[in-house]
């Protein structure tokens, strides 16, 4: 596979692009802290007058990232620009497009994805027509067998996965997200309707079409795969959520893991920066 690394930075290619779709956990963040180099790009972009969205697979509506990046001194100038997987979804909840009524299968911080029709919500998911799934619970963030076991019996409802995303790490620490208990669901022969990287909707949302579009992210099953999808241009991150992928890599033959994933990248570089 041929690509470019971008040894000087974006800037080496930004006047060829109209539209800079931007991950942020794993590029502009770590769940910790900002990437100022990362930051520094954003402030480009705008003296450019180049369009770009902040998009994210996170399971709830761009205020509450907003809220959570407000805490990292991130610049409120920009929250305008976040696209969330959670506002990807919001409309067929509100369409009643999978059922009238759901099951939760989440961390309480996620509740207000579906604030305003919560009536909805149903305690057991017997009851319900359909699993919303944002995460994994609070007091179960690390055992996937108990989603296979609580699941089991309900492999007949159709589950909605706000979060495509299998894992993130926050800092040093790994993290499973929904998509990990979506893949378990898939696994026992359940269908999963998905909202966020790389799936067409979350694109069509917000990108309208525009041909010169540049997609910058650190995780090739959704962001880099997303692009291949949308047949857009991609820059990867790589010392992202792949990083220990490539540090054992015992060369620089790249392709090993790119033909893994079955995807195919323009640029790369080891951090964002401009």
């Amino acid at each position: 596979m041929i690509f470019l690394h971008l040894k000087n930075g974006l800037r080496e290619i930004a006047d060829n692009y109209k539209i800079f779709s931007i991950d942020l956990w794993g590029v502009v963040h770590d769940g910790v802290s900002l990437n100022l180099r990362a930051m520094e790009v954003l402030d480009n972009l705008k003296k450019k007058n180049k369009k770009f969205i902040l998009m994210t697979n996170a399971p709830r509506p761009r205020q509450n990232v907003a809220n959570f990046l407000s805490k990292l001194n991130f610049n409120k100038d920009y929250y305008q620009n976040i696209f969330t997987s959670g506002d990807a979804a919001l409309n067929s909840l509100r369409s009643n497009f999978h059922g009238k009524n759901f099951f939760h299968l989440g961390p309480k911080r996620d509740l207000d994805l579906f604030i305003e029709f919560k009536e909805k919500r149903k305690s057991k998911i017997k009851s319900a027509e359909f699993i919303l799934c944002t995460g994994l619970f609070d007091d179960q963030e690390n055992d996937l067998y108990y989603y296979r076991n609580l699941l089991e019996k309900y492999t007949n409802k159709k589950m909605v996965c706000t979060n495509p995303d299998l894992i993130v790490h926050r800092g040093n620490k790994k993290e499973y997200c929904a998509g990990s208990i979506a893949k378990i669901f898939e696994e026992m022969k359940g269908k999963v309707i998905y909202y966020g990287k790389p799936y067409p909707e979350i694109y069509k949302d917000c990108i309208h079409d525009e041909k010169k579009v540049l997609v910058i992210g650190d995780n090739l099953n959704t962001d880099i795969k997303g692009a291949n999808n949308m047949h857009y241009d991609s820059l990867f991150i790589k010392n992202g959520i792949h990083k220990d992928e490539f540090n054992s890599l015992k060369s620089n033959n790249f392709d090993e893991v790119f033909d893994k994933y079955q995807v195919k990248i323009n640029y790369y570089q080891n951090y964002l920066s401009w």
